[in-house]
């Protein structure tokens, strides 16, 4: 059977209806007249005609499963207040769980800030009492939580569901910033504040909730879903995610994941539109910390410069030039550039011409400025770091006393590299440079060499360097989960979204998970049209999330898995 060919070619009620219902509120499932409109209403007269061919490519038409008449009235009670104020509860409880992680976290079992999961694990025994009772559940590395509720069709390759227990910190200095305190889960009629609530307990608490539902169904999966939730996500996945990865591989093999869903962008209205982004791509990282070791002594008797003197300079000729803007042709962002001019109405002309005049030349070319990448910039930093590597001096630590020279300082740069780039780019620069600095003031130097002595400049990269990762196919005229998860996005929100691929200038945890599958997306599912754009207060005050937008995305969770157990991919 195609892969489309289900769900709208069905009559009667169920998900047709139901998803008439949530598009159209006014016309029923517990929404008064008025008391909300479809998400692009707006746009339904706009004068402008897409380029149908093109959508056909990147947004399939709506998908829905086959119609269950259980299932679709669980489904239904996604809608009501009951659920809603059931699921603030089990959301606003998860943030009252401290679950922060820290950089300098000793080994698992010894270091006893792990111990916070213990909490949290008992927390989500207790509320999702199914799941505990009907799935096999398997703790590696003692907190990374491994569920699986094993299919029929052993032949078909397992959905991953991803999401992370650990939160970043909250520094005690900035709890008087907070509308609510960070850790109380309060809900004040539209949003959950606290940290975790958007990063990302939501995403967690949400897959939760969908397979609770199914669970209370009786629904029996053809295709394993498997969810592994790390817990060091917010200090590089170590010893959560890392090894999470290697026990699925090692059971399922290389390749063994028909398609993984984690934490990622989302949507994004621009140009008039409005987009679905799934993270098809992340950039690359690499920290570097620079140190400078020169002789100490008293101050009243200095050098003309100081290590903290040249260390200085070093950073102003780090910062002084940027790392070339460059849109690859696997830049997901080039895609949405294309969708842009297919599909928004107020996509900006020059871009137009400067993209048609890339197609027509078929490539980039590294060699030459890049004016499509350079005029796109001009939209805004978010934009530009989407398409160029970045450098960012975010730690210096040296020196002890007023009246001593200091005999050794150290910075931490950090690099996020774009597609189509590499990590040895930046060392081959930060090399460059620091060789400058180092002959200028007679100073010996190590670039990534793993030694060091007195007088020297001294280069050293964190084990967590990360090369771009590779780019999952996101052709929606192929079946492949790409179309089900696309389709899946326009059955609930509606044919004017237009799902387009996303790149990632962060990174996840699927870093680990490269060799599970091609088809790793990294997309945050819920979305609320009422609410501001922003990313809810994620790593600073403020950490909020609309229930509208949590409960959308346990539909969408609900939809996808439904979707995936009847694709024959």
């Amino acid at each position: 059977m195609h892969l489309f060919s289900r769900g709208f070619a069905k009559g009667g009620s169920g998900f047709r209806e139901l998803a008439e219902g949530f598009l159209h509120p006014n016309k029923g499932f517990g929404h008064q007249s008025g008391a909300s409109v479809d998400i692009l209403a707006t746009r339904s007269s706009r004068s402008f005609i897409p380029d149908t061919d093109f959508e056909r490519e990147t947004s399939p038409d709506p998908l829905l499963p086959s119609k269950n008449d259980e299932l679709d009235r669980a489904y239904d009670l996604l809608s009501t207040s009951a659920f809603h104020n059931a699921s603030v509860e089990r959301l606003s409880g998860a943030v009252r769980v401290k679950t922060e992680s820290f950089d300098d976290l000793g080994p698992v079992g010894e270091d006893p800030r792990w111990d916070v999961f213990y909490n949290f694990h008992a927390y989500l025994k207790a509320t999702f009492p199914l799941i505990h009772e009907k799935l096999e559940l398997e703790k590696v590395n003692t907190h990374g939580l491994l569920y699986t509720w094993k299919g029929s069709d052993e032949s078909l390759k397992p959905t991953l569901l991803m999401a992370h227990q650990d939160v970043v910190p909250v520094p005690v200095e900035t709890i008087g910033s907070w509308t609510h305190p960070p850790w109380a889960g309060v809900y004040d009629g539209k949003y959950i504040w606290g940290r975790g609530s958007s990063d990302c307990k939501n995403q967690l608490i949400a897959v939760m909730e969908t397979l609770e539902l199914l669970l209370q169904t009786h629904f029996e999966p053809r295709r394993t879903i498997l969810l592994s939730f790390g817990f060091d996500e917010e200090c590089s996945g170590t010893r959560g995610a890392k090894q999470l990865a290697a026990s699925i591989e090692e059971r399922y093999g290389n390749d063994g994941i028909a398609v993984i869903v984690d934490e990622g962008s989302s949507f994004e209205t621009t140009w008039g539109t409005l987009f679905a982004k799934p993270g098809t791509a992340e950039k690359g990282a690499t920290d570097v910390d620079i140190t400078i070791r020169m002789p100490g002594g008293h101050s009243s008797i200095p050098s003309d410069h100081t290590s903290i003197g040249v260390l200085s300079e070093l950073i102003a000729k780090i910062e002084s030039e940027q790392y070339r803007l460059y849109l690859d042709d696997e830049n997901p962002y080039y895609t949405q550039l294309q969708c842009g001019t297919a599909h928004s109405p107020e996509f900006p002309s020059k871009l137009k011409k400067l993209l048609s005049h890339r197609r027509l030349s078929h490539s980039s070319c590294k060699a030459k400025p890049d004016y499509l990448a350079i005029e796109a910039a001009k939209q805004g930093l978010d934009i530009k770091y989407l398409m160029q590597t970045s450098q960012a001096v975010d730690v210096i630590s040296g020196g002890a006393k007023a009246n001593a020279l200091p005999e050794r300082v150290t910075v931490t740069v950090d690099h996020r590299i774009n597609v189509g780039e590499s990590t040895q780019v930046v060392w081959d620069r930060l090399t460059a440079l620091a060789g400058d600095i180092a002959k200028k003031h007679n100073l010996t130097l190590h670039a990534f060499d793993g030694k060091e002595e007195p007088s020297s400049v001294i280069l050293t990269g964190w084990p967590t360097r990360l090369e771009p990762a590779p780019v999952t196919p996101a052709d929606a005229s192929v079946d492949g989960p790409y179309a089900v998860l696309a389709g899946t996005v326009r059955a609930l929100y509606g044919k004017d979204v237009v799902v387009t691929p996303g790149i990632m200038t962060g990174n996840t945890d699927t870093r680990y998970y490269w060799g599970l599958t091609k088809h790793i997306f990294r997309f945050g599912p819920g979305f609320d049209p009422e609410d501001g754009p922003g990313l809810g207060g994620i790593h600073t005050v403020n950490e909020r999330i609309s229930v509208k937008n949590h409960i959308n995305a346990v539909k969408w969770f609900t939809l996808f898995v439904r979707n995936m157990d009847e694709a024959t991919i």
